[in-house]
């Protein structure tokens, strides 16, 4: 994912730190979003997508790592960076178990925190890519038998008179397999089709 297809969420209840970070990641390059508190982040997080989240540990009412709980437990997934000016190794360890891809001690140089949140951002491409397969997955199982046999030959790239010869059946039967084929797989073209099919591992890569 390329810097700008996704926006950086700071959450520091210091406003001029929150404004500092700010300021250099959208120099960076990076859209970029400020929260005052974790409850305010937790108040928008459901509707979000591609999003990165870069929070302070130490924060009144929620803390960075509690933060990083209350989102597990919403169900929402967001890459977390936690930042902090006190830590050490047992903060640390609870952050990661909590689900923080990263714990970055201040002061720190601005590359380091760039390249952490460039590791966040190929986390949400892997999260993608598994939903992607989950969902592709999903509208396979709609498929019967033969629409499988038919969604293999025709992303192999053969012409339906050699599909029909192959399963022993009529080129406009063929042509009906294709159609339904498109159909449960919501695909809207026929390099839709092969991406979906590479997707699941149907035809080698």
């Amino acid at each position: 994912m390329e810097t700008g297809e996704y926006v950086v969420h700071i959450v520091d209840d210091e406003e001029p730190v929150r404004k500092s970070l700010a300021f250099m990641l959208t120099i960076a390059g990076f859209p970029v979003r400020m929260h005052e508190s974790a409850a305010a982040f937790l108040a928008a997080a459901p509707g979000l997508r591609n999003a990165c989240l870069v929070t302070d540990l130490r924060m009144p009412e929620i803390n960075g790592v509690d933060l990083i709980r209350r989102l597990r437990d919403m169900a929402v997934s967001v890459p977390s960076i936690v930042i902090t000016g006190h830590g050490d190794v047992p903060m640390a360890v609870e952050a990661m178990k909590a689900g923080a891809l990263d714990f970055i001690e201040k002061p720190f140089e601005d590359e380091v925190l760039i390249a952490a949140i460039t590791r966040a951002a190929a986390e949400l491409d892997r999260q993608a890519a598994t939903q992607d397969s989950t969902d592709i997955l999903r509208r396979l199982e709609q498929l019967t038998d033969r629409e499988r046999e038919v969604l293999a030959a025709v992303v192999a790239g053969h012409a339906n008179k050699t599909i029909a010869y192959d399963l022993n059946i009529s080129p406009r039967t063929v042509e009906v397999h294709r159609a339904n084929v498109m159909a449960k797989m919501d695909a809207r073209s026929l390099p839709e089709l092969v991406r979906m099919a590479l997707a699941a591992g149907i035809v080698p890569k």
